[in-house]
């Protein structure tokens, strides 16, 4: 499990460099003259560029293998960010971000295909993406509030050139560490495994339903509208720190959950639906002014995130039949990608007429109701069987 190792170090330093700028964008953007509609535009055009990088990682990632992709997205992102250092316009910000969103677009699925080839076992391959989970929490638990501590000392400018070298030499060193796993999965699940609908041998591997991904569309859609909302709160340099402790809240809340192993006695669709019912009425409860502190109900928020995406991701391997990891999370990033798209564009439009955590809220409902259904599809016998290897 060298690779394992590895792959979670520099996952750590990404995601850390990467989360470390949500508190400081939305003030950087407003230094530079942009107003809040025009920061939704940006945030969903982030978002929307993935879309592109997404279709191409579905297929060259089951072609290619992750270590190059995974390489490409770190050293690109960074030379984005050395450039980002420099810029004094809006548009040149936005175009910037958009070629970002392009670049990122690879690293989720080629790097949670990697981690899916390194073992046949599905119970393994649950505590491997458990285990992204924990070391992408971890990175963020901190990465905010140091990103906002890094600009009230030194500035937009020195901040945004130290993130960028720091994600080109983490790209260098994943040239030369990562290695390459090659291999699918080729167990056979246990016949309890069919009977419920959650998981297909790859000789009789099923099309995975679409209604999995509304879910994730859903999610991403009402995590956009907190990172658009969160940091308008920073009036100031100041507050910058308070905005990033609060993400950090959420990052804890999700360390909680992730650390309580217990939970994945539950099935990876129990987990996901309960995780994401839980979601949903923390954000109405938002959407609602609660007489709760907003850390508090972050903390919660973030509990519920560490319940649903590793379920997410273990629940889509199942489904998967052990084929086409690169298609599958590929597909999974689509859904993220559209739903950061939604999130922000929707809050950024809507918020003076509507609480937007009430629009989160409406999202994961909708979508929740209609995951069940996606069983009976998968139950039905021998209807919609095709080949997946």
């Amino acid at each position: 499990m060298k690779t394992a190792l590895w792959l979670y170090l520099f996952l750590f330093v990404a995601f850390f460099d990467l989360h470390a700028q949500y508190p400081i964008l939305t003030p950087f953007a407003i230094s530079i003259g942009a107003a809040p509609s025009f920061i939704g535009l940006m945030m969903g055009m982030y978002s929307i560029t993935h879309l592109p990088g997404n279709v191409l990682a579905s297929y060259g990632v089951d072609r290619y293998g992750s270590r190059l992709f995974i390489v490409f997205s770190l050293l690109g992102a960074g030379v984005i960010l050395l450039f980002q250092a420099y810029v004094t316009d809006p548009w040149q910000l936005l175009l910037l971000r958009s070629v970002s969103g392009f670049v990122l677009a690879f690293l989720s699925p080629a790097c949670l295909s990697l981690l899916a080839r390194l073992t046949n076992d599905i119970t393994e391959q649950g505590k491997l993406m458990a285990g992204n989970g924990l070391v992408h929490t971890l990175a963020s638990v901190v990465s905010p509030a140091a990103g906002a501590y890094l600009v009230a000392k030194i500035g937009f400018s020195t901040a945004f050139t130290i993130l960028g070298w720091v994600l080109i030499g983490t790209a260098i060193c994943a040239l030369v560490f990562i290695k390459e796993i090659n291999g699918k999965l080729n167990r056979v699940p246990p016949p309890e495994a069919n009977s419920i609908g959650t998981a297909a041998s790859p000789a009789q591997s099923l099309p995975i339903p679409w209604l999995i991904y509304l879910l994730p569309v859903a999610f991403s859609c009402a995590q956009g509208i907190l990172s658009f909302e969160l940091p308008l709160l920073a009036k100031n340099r100041e507050a910058m720190m308070t905005t990033g402790l609060l993400f950090s809240v959420v990052s804890i809340g999700a360390l909680i959950t992730l650390s309580m192993l217990f939970l994945n006695r539950l099935s990876a669709f129990q987990r996901t639906l309960w995780g994401a019912l839980s979601l949903a009425l923390i954000y109405f409860g938002m959407a609602a002014d609660v007489p709760l502190p907003l850390a508090v109900m972050l903390l919660f928020v973030g509990m519920a995130k560490g319940v649903i995406l590793p379920a997410l991701s273990t629940l889509l391997i199942e489904l998967s039949g052990g084929t086409k990891y690169g298609r599958t999370f590929s597909v999974l990033s689509i859904a993220f990608s559209v739903g950061a798209f939604l999130g922000p564009m929707l809050a950024g439009q809507l918020r003076d007429q509507v609480s937007p955590y009430y629009i989160a809220f409406i999202a994961l409902m909708l979508a929740l109701a209609l995951l069940p259904f996606y069983r009976f599809r998968v139950i039905v016998p021998n209807t919609h069987f095709s080949k997946t290897g």
